[in-house]
């Protein structure tokens, strides 16, 4: 990849992850290197365990597993998500500009952008100064304008019908 583009996929609608995990698929089938870390997430869910297979050309760089959705977080949890995740950010930061990667998916960081736990400029930033053929994904709800922007694919998924607002909870296999 020449000219490494910039993602976003973002709504209320079952299937940003899964289609950020589908490209990596795709890319690691082409013999592109790809950095895949997850922001928000409780653990490891079924794409992840899949991918681990393809550790010659998937590298997965976990964070710290969240337990509890931002809005059940208190002051004091808040401000360590925030230490964390900054730090985390950083630290993906220096490896890719360190090594080489064609593909560097962010799942759920726009999340932790409107959470506060990361700076917008500081993604804006190494956005715009990211390594030139690096194809970048970001996932999550109601991407800030300004990523919208810098982005050059933006794909919202949209909830028309989903089971849990029938009180089907997230089932493995499935939904994790």
């Amino acid at each position: 990849m020449d000219n490494g583009l910039i993602h976003i996929y973002c709504g209320d609608g079952k299937g940003k992850t899964t289609a950020a995990m589908g490209l990596a698929i795709r890319a690691a089938g082409r013999k592109k290197k790809v950095f895949i870390t997850q922001f928000l997430k409780s653990g490891k869910s079924g794409e992840l365990i899949s991918l681990e297979k393809l550790d010659e050309y998937i590298t997965f760089f976990p964070g710290k597993p969240v337990n509890k959705f931002v809005w059940n977080m208190n002051e004091e949890e808040k401000l360590q998500a925030k230490i964390e995740h900054t730090k985390r950010f950083q630290e993906i930061k220096d490896i890719i500009n360190k090594e080489e990667y064609d593909l560097l998916i962010l799942d759920e960081i726009i999340a932790t952008i409107n959470n506060e736990f990361i700076e917008l400029n500081d993604v804006i930033e190494f956005l715009r100064n990211k390594p030139k053929s690096l194809e970048v994904v970001m996932t999550g709800r109601d991407p800030k304008d300004e990523l919208v922007e810098l982005s050059n694919y933006v794909t919202e998924m949209k909830c028309i019908k989903h089971p849990f607002k029938e009180g089907i909870p997230s089932r493995v296999g499935i939904e994790l």
